[in-house]
């Protein structure tokens, strides 16, 4: 399985949205992002931009953490929004049908350390944490794993459309 990483700091809230539209754009169904950090880290936020970017800004995007999964539908494009904090087990999520999804359908899997060994083949994985120097800060990390098209060109591409950087990636 082949693996990239890098390593940013996002300044702000809108780079953190603007870092989950980006991923937008690119999504194909089978592509599993995992969003892993601490509560108050940034997941919910990072999905909710992730799917208004993708189904509109008017996308209303609750919490799954009580409903475990909410499924957003726009024409062909299926998004799962998962997550899985109060699961304990691989078996408990299957019966929510998630793994069957990771291969028909843009997943965003918040708390994924819960999928144990049933990652998917194919997945980026996103942790965020706070940065202990700054209240608005997030220090990032991108891991993807597996076969993507689109991995040697991750630090070029994650600039606006103005040339400015998303984020301030470091190599």
């Amino acid at each position: 399985m082949n693996s990239y990483k890098i390593q940013a700091t996002l300044t702000s809230p809108e780079e953190t949205s603007r870092l989950a539209s980006w991923f937008a754009d690119f999504a194909c169904p089978g592509d599993t992002f995992l969003l892993a950090g601490p509560v108050g880290a940034g997941k919910s936020h990072f999905a909710r931009a992730f799917i208004q970017a993708r189904h509109g800004a008017e996308t209303e995007v609750p919490s799954p953490s009580f409903t475990l999964v909410q499924t957003y539908e726009k024409d062909t494009d299926t998004i799962w929004h998962a997550d899985l904090y109060r699961l304990g087990s691989p078996d408990e999520i299957a019966e929510t049908g998630l793994f069957d999804m990771f291969d028909h359908a843009i997943c965003l899997v918040e708390w994924p350390d819960r999928l144990g060994v049933e990652k998917p083949d194919r997945y980026l994985e996103i942790t965020l944490h706070p940065d202990p120097a700054s209240d608005t800060n997030r220090l990032l990390e991108i891991e993807l794993s597996g076969s993507w098209d689109w991995p040697e060109n991750l630090l070029n591409q994650l600039t606006n459309n103005d040339g400015n950087q998303a984020c301030s990636a470091k190599s």
